[in-house]
């Protein structure tokens, strides 16, 4: 490399691709809500005047405006599809409004209106954020890379425009441009986002490195191995977004039983007003049966036997710290039968701390000297080693003596004088050699999975630290509670090395252990498991884990330090950082499934009920309306049972114990 530099001006960056279509998603999500909040708004008004006997022309007006606000959209859209010659409950619903409206029961079609408003707005809310994490991943990666041309020189380039077999700078704190090799230098280089590793990870000529990653203290030259499209955090965005696609097979059967539903409600509705018309009934007497008959067998109780036990839960869950997405989350929580668990971040705290302090025999210093001095050293450094040796002497109340000539290298360690010595803190095998009691003592604690760290002072040594990820508090609860509700014991899926994996998962009760893996290879084992028969539920903090989110059945992201591309792809949020909350969430999700099923029976037999009697017989109009808002009262009380304390209590204690199918719904708060 040559020793003096020349900067060529660097071509204006093109903008991100996709970011057009994010700004449109975003903005008509957006549009969508505020009408459905408008349409809210307006009913709860009308509804508030109603019953306080205000003038009636004042409600009608505020009834009408909700039934515009919230309906012109789905009216839009059910136009469209039957421009395509299809029927959707979009326009059912709109019909059903209007019906309701026709015969003086306007309350009704509003409230129609203003659920299907809001549902649709908050599915494409979160529709847009989901789209927005995915794509903003790509932002990990920097926008310009420096160039070294082989004819001399250096050149700012966008990353875009990289090719296999270029050679880029990284200097000192610059993100890595592009996946390649390393050509010559040596540094540290935090790569959490990529393999989850929760320490920087020394790189000298030969060692891979990833685009997005952050380089330390030293400089690399480093030669592109992979196109920009290709790199791993390109695949990671891929591989979200493919497991979000793999849902449509889903969506597909819904629309179809929507179809249908939505074609046997016309049919039926138009029966119930032709046929006795074809038998000389009056015109009058027939439209109000019909209009009876589509009021008793819409779907609001319906609608309210699924969703209030469901939100019911996920406010419970809320108040307890975990932020469950949506009712379909919370329903999904309740099927997991296997778990994965990602270790640092989620297992662990994430943050290295001192586990051993070994001063080597001999006269040497004492355990408190030795942390000491090695802080010392270490003050001045910004490494998240540096920080747990230092916070570990604070932590024991030490004097920490005053150091100079700091000096630090990159993957081997840092030096200083401290009282007339030179103290050393470094790799062991990168300070010199070393003494057969020193190396026996660094290889106990690397069996034992822990980063052992040398500690000389003028080149002899004087002890070893070793470091390691602290184990949540509640870690071997979780396994424990998990393995119970699901009947297997959760796998260890991590970027970390074997050894220190397979230490934590010996702590926790874990058996399957999958270390040193890439997202894509957390996504294989995920997929595994599914293939399998398996729903698997994986809970993880990291970029890393977001692939393996999105592609299982469920993903349940640690809150407090988790990345927010993992937090958007995740269903759900630990907000609090509790992770003996996510067994406690997926008992409660049972409970609020088998509440479900509760009210899907107590609405089928009462609107089955109400549709016999009004064809049948002669149901009048004051009755078929009170049974049928009679109806929705009662399953929307019975699942607001789970907003009690004692539903999550219940919960709790539920999954602790054998969680046979009976057990939670004798269980159910009441």
């Amino acid at each position: 490399m040559p020793s003096t530099l020349t900067t060529r001006p660097a071509p204006p960056a093109a903008p991100r691709a996709g970011s057009a279509p994010r700004r449109r998603t975003r903005v008509l999500a957006l549009a969508e809500a505020r009408w459905a909040a408008a349409a809210t708004v307006a009913f709860v008004l009308a509804l508030t005047l109603h019953l306080t006997g205000a003038p009636g022309w004042t409600a009608v007006s505020l009834y009408a405006l909700a039934c515009v606000t919230g309906g012109w959209e789905p009216a839009w859209a059910g136009l469209r599809a039957l421009r395509e010659k299809t029927l959707d409950v979009d326009l059912l619903m709109i019909v059903a409004a209007i019906g309701a409206a026709s015969i003086g029961q306007l309350t009704d079609g509003a409230l129609l209106i203003v659920i299907f408003a809001t549902s649709g707005a908050l599915e494409a809310l979160a529709t847009a954020r989901t789209q927005d994490s995915v794509r903003g991943l790509l932002d990990l990666a920097p926008a310009t890379a420096t160039r070294l041309p082989a004819d001399g020189g250096e050149e700012t380039v966008p990353t875009e425009a990289l090719a296999v077999g270029d050679v880029l700078l990284i200097r000192p704190g610059e993100r890595v441009g592009a996946d390649g090799r390393v050509l010559d230098g040596a540094s540290e280089v935090d790569q959490a986002t990529i393999t989850g590793e929760p320490l920087p990870v020394a790189k000298q000529a030969g060692d891979e490195v990833f685009a997005g990653t952050l380089n330390g203290t030293g400089a690399l030259r480093v030669v592109v191995e992979r196109d920009p499209g290709d790199s791993v955090i390109a695949r990671i965005v891929a591989m979200v977004e493919e497991a979000s696609q793999t849902k449509a097979p889903t969506q597909l059967f819904i629309e179809k039983v929507e179809q249908r539903y939505s074609l046997g409600m016309v049919v039926a509705t138009l029966a119930v007003f032709l046929v006795p018309l074809a038998f000389g009934a009056a015109v009058t007497g027939s439209l109000l049966r019909a209009m009876t008959f589509m009021i008793v067998a819409s779907p609001c109780a319906v609608v309210l036997a699924t969703m209030p036990p469901l939100l019911s839960a996920i406010a419970n869950a809320g108040r307890h710290g975990v932020l469950v997405k949506s009712a379909v989350v919370m329903e999904r929580l309740g099927q997991v039968d296997a778990v994965a668990l990602d270790k640092t971040g989620t297992l662990t705290e994430g943050t290295p701390r001192i586990t051993d302090v070994r001063p080597l025999t001999g006269g040497g210093p004492s355990a408190d000297e030795l942390l000491a001095l090695a802080a010392a050293a270490e003050h001045a450094s910004e490494h998240p080693l540096a920080r747990a040796v230092v916070g570990a002497a604070r932590e024991r109340g030490l004097v920490v003596p005053a150091a100079s000539d700091f000096a630090s290298t990159p993957g081997v360690g840092v030096t200083a004088t401290v009282r007339g010595a030179v103290i050393a803190v470094g790799a062991p095998d990168r300070l010199g050699p070393l003494p057969a009691q020193a190396a026996a003592v660094a290889e106990e604690l690397e069996r034992g999975g822990r980063t052992a760290v040398l500690v000389t002072q003028d080149g002899s040594a004087l002890g070893l630290l070793g470091i390691a990820d602290r184990l949540r508090p509640d870690a071997a609860e979780t396994v424990a509670a998990l393995t119970v509700l699901t009947g297997t014991t959760p796998m260890l899926v991590t970027g970390d090395n074997p050894r220190a994996a397979a230490r934590l998962a010996a702590e926790v009760g874990i058996t399957d252990v999958r270390a040193g893996l890439l997202p894509q290879d957390k996504v294989g084992a995920v997929r595994e498991r599914e293939r399998a028969g398996r729903r698997v539920l994986v809970i993880g903090d990291g970029v890393n884990d977001a692939p393996a989110l999105a592609a299982a059945h469920t993903g349940v992201a640690m809150g407090r330090a988790g990345s927010d591309l993992a937090l958007e792809t995740a269903d759900a949020v630990v907000v609090r950082d509790e992770l003996a909350t996510v067994p406690t969430v997926v008992a409660l999700s049972r409970a609020a499934r088998r509440l479900v099923v509760q009210n899907l029976v107590i609405a089928s037999v009462f609107i089955s009920g109400l549709v016999v009697w009004d064809l049948a017989g002669h149901l009048p109009l004051p009755l078929g309306v009170l049974g049928h808002e009679g109806s929705t009262v009662i399953v929307g009380l019975n699942g607001l049972r789970l907003l009690r304390d004692a539903a999550w209590r219940r919960a709790r204690a539920a999954s602790t114990r054998d969680s046979r199918p009976a057990s939670l719904l004798a269980d159910a708060p009441g």
